[in-house]
């Protein structure tokens, strides 16, 4: 069986390593020596100055929208993981989508402005596979409205664009450690800020609003990452420069052998340093999509059909029509992509599409 992914696992007598130290202390939660050694390395590896690991990758957005949506309008995209809107509706604001660029899939910038209103408190975008978002349009603005910027970086680890990390952009960024993830902690996330104030008010949030064992600055919650989570995050974390070339090798297969002139892939934006997150293709339309999905089914082969449906249609939200994206979400299905997926796999997945398209 082929899936869509398959996690890393280091060896476990490595993560077992960690785990005994856990033991050792005697301490499984609470921001233990494991939890911050690993925000340690986050810090050093993806060139921010703040990070929170969190108990999973949507607390970190719901944190967000808390201290920065306010209850107001949240401009944000309909072509992303379900968790983006939800997390919106969640947190008592109201999702206000834009439509998405047909080649970069992430917001379309050029609309943003133009549904702005005096109820709006924030913009969230999502660096859609990883793919970076038009920041400086966006930042220029949220500037230009003193409009909070979020940005989705759930997919995003690593990923550095215009030479800054992707996490220095936005005044908060997210990532989740699930272990679909490039990186992860078995489940897990991040939040990621650079400045000190913000800082230090996302970290009241996510720990009740403890200011000290028995003072409380304000509203919390419990968005804590366990030492368990930790020890797997720090285990593999040594491997991230093969997870990383693996998935590379495995990208430009694609690449080198799909018949490109037959399927739209995602074009990177400019000046992007990626990490190889997913490899999603575009189909000339929903049914071609739906025989090719057979197809690999019948051999055991197992892609996922994602972003799907557009958030835009999904119950709970104003439906308004998002011609982009509910057409790239009807057509649009991610690849295998993981470490260690063969030659051989590989040369029967694109066989298994080309026999499909002709």
């Amino acid at each position: 069986m082929i899936n869509v992914t398959k996690t890393f696992l280091p060896p476990i007598a490595e993560y077992t390593v960690f785990v005994q130290r856990a033991w050792d202390n005697q301490w499984l939660t609470n921001r233990g020596e494991l939890v911050l050694e690993l925000e340690q390395k986050l810090k050093e590896y993806l060139e921010v100055p703040y990070v929170t690991a969190m108990t999973n990758g949507t607390i970190p957005l719901q944190i967000a929208l808390k201290m920065m949506g306010k209850g107001g309008e949240v401009i944000t995209t309909p072509f992303s993981y379900v968790a983006t809107t939800a997390s919106i509706v969640w947190e008592n604001c109201k999702p206000v989508f834009v439509d998405i660029n047909p080649d970069y899939l992430t917001i379309d910038e050029t609309q943003i402005e133009g549904v702005i209103t005096d109820k709006t408190t924030a913009i969230l975008a999502t660096h859609v596979f990883g793919n970076p978002c038009a920041t400086d349009v966006i930042e220029a603005i949220a500037k230009k409205y003193n409009l909070a910027v979020i940005y989705d970086g759930a997919h995003s680890f690593g990923v550095r664009y215009k030479n800054r990390s992707i996490f220095e952009y936005g005044d908060l960024s997210t990532c989740s450690f699930h272990a679909t993830k490039l990186f992860h902690s078995g489940e897990g996330g991040a939040l990621f800020t650079t400045n000190s104030i913000v800082q230090q008010q996302l970290f009241y949030h996510h720990n009740f609003g403890h200011d000290g064992p028995l003072a409380f600055h304000g509203l919390g919650i419990n968005g804590k990452m366990s030492e368990l989570q930790a020890a797997m995050g720090l285990a593999v974390f040594p491997y991230l420069e093969t997870i990383i070339s693996d998935r590379k090798r495995v990208v430009e297969f694609y690449d080198q052998n799909l018949d490109l002139s037959q399927i739209q892939t995602l074009k990177i934006r400019a000046n992007t340093e990626w990490n190889y997150s997913y490899y999603p293709v575009i189909f000339k339309n929903e049914a071609q999509l739906l025989a090719i999905q057979k197809k690999l089914n019948e051999h055991q082969i197992f892609p996922r059909r994602y972003f799907y449906p557009s958030l835009n249609t999904l119950p709970y939200v104003q439906r308004i029509a998002m011609p982009v994206s509910e057409s790239i979400s009807s057509r649009i299905m991610c690849l295998p992509l993981y470490v260690d997926l063969t030659n051989e796999d590989l040369n029967l997945i694109v066989s298994l599409i080309h026999e499909s398209i002709c």
